[in-house]
């Protein structure tokens, strides 16, 4: 018959020998055929089988076993001890004297009970060895078994135990087809350098270009956190390419933040050809300093940008670096029941190719909103902004060279009528709200003397209505008289949560436009027509839409179109824009005719597969488009995907390229 007796020890270490560190006090229990307590020596022996469970749920069974006193000896045969949820070594026999615990004919594994097909994998060898001060596991002669089958066997095999969450060591390399540089063998070396900072160091082999040498840094601190990631290569040619890319957050108080962000790279193809470009246009090198109150905001910006792309044009972001850019915004109580005050101050230098400005803008506004009879909703703003302007040898809209000083002042104000309906009911409620909004401006083209420094120029879609400003930048304003006028029809369902909206509204410019793009959607008089439709039933469907409709014929113009069908697994998601396009009034050119396509499969609960493309209709061709399938199990991780590029810049050339990664996970820590 056994008998239970529930023990306590200054220690057990036989249990957490390759476990995470337990509290040796808290109460052990042991269970045995017989147990023997030698008062003398005051060790403990026990005979036949022997089970050892600590208050934490660490247990360990074995055969005839010996405990000394302070638990730095312990020897016994059939020993299987349980590391973790699903860990556990199993030896023929085990002996533990100080830190060093060893193990003989073992078996250790991280998955059992993981998959009703066996254990996924084991390593088996013919001594296991484990130091306390160093938390290794160190394997002899061992063996990975495969779902029962053997697959490979090294002389000798190191692993952290399941207790260590960081260890310096190497980790799992993948591997990886390149743009014409033959194979890539990425093989990582992690760098435990404290609780809060570690960095990763990794060696890339190509087999027909020189090594790459990649490193990423991380560092978190109190009230900040760092991060760093760069590369470096001699190539073949004799050329040295590389990146780096840095950011960096701190947190200066609770009203305070500041930002510091670097992106250079040696050339504009190096991130492209070995694997570190997203498709950015530029790179974005500068700081940031936020300053928050709770009725406003202060935003100090620098920025030097890096062009990434090769071929000339008018582009959307600034022509030169930005040096600095300085915003403020306050925003006062309420002075009289909801009218309040807002002043702003902009500051902004920029300067590049030869060319140099500075600017510094000071508005204010005042804005009152009423609630009416009815639910009528007037809101009636005033504000005035005046610009100081100095220019560098900078080219003027008239097509002059200018330096000296320049000011302009613009005195606006608008005023903004609203009716919300509301049709409650049981099941679905429904909300129909015309709108309309008259801004006053001074008419004026002269004083529109910059060309674009910040602003890239104004786009009519259903955002633009009813906003303070139609241009996405400062620099470029609208001017004149001009109304905005639309209605809104939107239906919510109070009881599975489907929603629908539908939003239709135009701009009517009551003075002529200057250099009209007939792109944009604006016209003298009355604009085209905006909207946008929409559609979720909050589970398996969400679809959205904007477009333009001609004004005259009612002919589309432009739309964009996104949705996603499907659960988090299996989905289908979608991306469409088209724009017709015109050289001027009369040229019709290409249109722009892009399709973005994701696709994603759950085979199982541990198969997926996943596609992505962006198709170009135009052309008739793709862009790019990139697919894998993935397996993961609760020990251990896979995948294979591709990548097909077929842009051309330079020295480099498109293709497709080839990824395989594959990473062990010993009770939820991935190696």
């Amino acid at each position: 018959m056994k008998k239970i007796y529930p023990l306590i020890f200054s220690s057990m270490a036989c249990v957490a020998a390759n476990a995470a560190p337990v509290d040796m006090s808290e109460p052990k229990t042991i269970i045995a055929d017989k147990i023997e307590y030698d008062i003398k020596s005051e060790s403990i022996q026990t005979s036949g089988q022997t089970e050892i469970i600590n208050q934490s749920g660490q247990r360990m069974t074995l055969r005839d076993s010996y405990i000394s006193k302070d638990g730095d000896a312990l020897a016994g045969d059939d020993i299987k001890i349980w590391l973790g949820r699903h860990v556990y070594l199993d030896a023929e026999s085990i002996t533990r004297d100080g830190d060093l615990t060893v193990a003989h004919d073992a078996t250790f594994t991280a998955c059992d009970g993981c998959d009703p097909y066996g254990d996924a994998w084991i390593i088996s060898a013919t001594t296991v060895r484990h130091n306390m001060a160093t938390r290794m596991l160190r394997f002899y002669n061992p063996v990975f078994w495969v779902y029962g089958v053997p697959a490979l066997w090294f002389p000798i095999f190191e692993i952290p135990d399941p207790g260590v969450k960081h260890k310096t060591g190497f980790l799992m390399p993948d591997f990886e087809s390149t743009n014409k540089m033959g194979t890539m063998i990425n093989i990582p070396f992690y760098v435990y350098l404290s609780q809060t900072q570690d960095l990763t160091f990794t060696l890339a082999y190509l087999t027909q270009e020189n090594p790459l040498f990649k490193l990423e840094h991380r560092l978190n601190a109190e009230h900040s956190q760092y991060r760093t990631r760069g590369s470096f290569t001699r190539n073949k040619d004799g050329e040295n390419r590389w990146h780096i890319f840095n950011n960096d957050v701190i947190e200066l108080g609770e009203y305070a933040r500041a930002t510091i962000f670097l992106e250079r790279t040696s050339d504009k193809t190096y991130l492209q050809k070995y694997g570190f470009y997203n498709s950015q246009p530029y790179l974005d090198s500068g700081g940031r300093l936020e300053l928050f109150g709770q009725s406003g905001y202060v935003v100090a910006d620098a920025h030097v940008f890096q062009e990434l792309r090769s071929t000339g044009g008018r582009y959307s972001t600034p022509s030169g670096d930005i040096l600095p850019n300085i915003r403020g915004v306050y925003q006062t109580a309420p002075i009289y029941r909801e009218t309040y005050l807002t002043f702003g101050a902009d500051v902004l230098g920029i300067s590049g190719s030869g060319t140099a400005s500075q600017r510094v803008i000071g508005d204010a506004r005042i804005t009152s909103p009423w609630t009416l009879w009815g639910g009528n909703r007037i809101t009636a703003s005033m504000a005035a902004r005046y610009d100081v302007y100095n220019f560098d040898h900078a080219d003027m809209i008239d097509g002059e060279t200018f330096t000296g000083l320049k000011n302009r002042f613009l005195p606006s104000g608008y005023l903004e009528w609203a009716l919300p309906l509301y049709k409650p009911a049981a099941e679905w409620t429904q909300v129909l709200e015309p709108r309309a909004r008259i801004t006053a401006m001074t008419h004026t083209s002269k004083d529109q003397f910059a060309l674009n420094n910040d602003s890239a120029g104004a786009f009519l879609s259903d955002l633009t209505l009813f906003s303070d400003k139609r241009f996405s930048g400062l620099d470029l304003w609208e001017n004149g008289t001009y109304a905005d006028y639309g209605v809104r029809w939107a239906a919510f369902n109070n009881i599975n949560g489907n929603t629908f909206e539908v939003f239709l509204g135009q701009t009517y410019d009551f003075n002529n436009r200057a250099d009209t793009d007939p792109n944009s959607g604006f016209h003298n008089g009355a604009s085209d027509y905006v909207g946008r439709v929409g559609y979720n039933n909050m589970k398996w469907l969400d679809v959205s839409s904007r477009f333009r409709i001609d004004r005259t014929d009612f002919s589309l113009r432009h739309i964009e179109t996104s949705g996603r069908i499907g659960t988090p697994g299996t989905y289908l998601s979608m991306g469409h824009i088209w724009s017709q396009r015109f050289i001027d009034a009369q040229t019709l050119g290409d249109d722009i005719n892009e399709a973005m396509v994701g696709a994603g499969v759950k085979l199982s609960e541990r198969w997926a597969i996943q596609w992505n493309g962006i198709y170009n209709l135009t052309e008739r061709a793709f862009h790019s488009h990139t697919g894998g399938i993935f397996y993961t199990h609760p020990c251990y991780y896979m995948s294979a995907q591709y990548r097909r590029d077929n842009s051309i810049k330079d020295d480099y050339v498109g293709t497709t390229t080839f990824q395989f990664r594959f990473g062990m996970s010993i009770d939820g820590q991935q190696y």
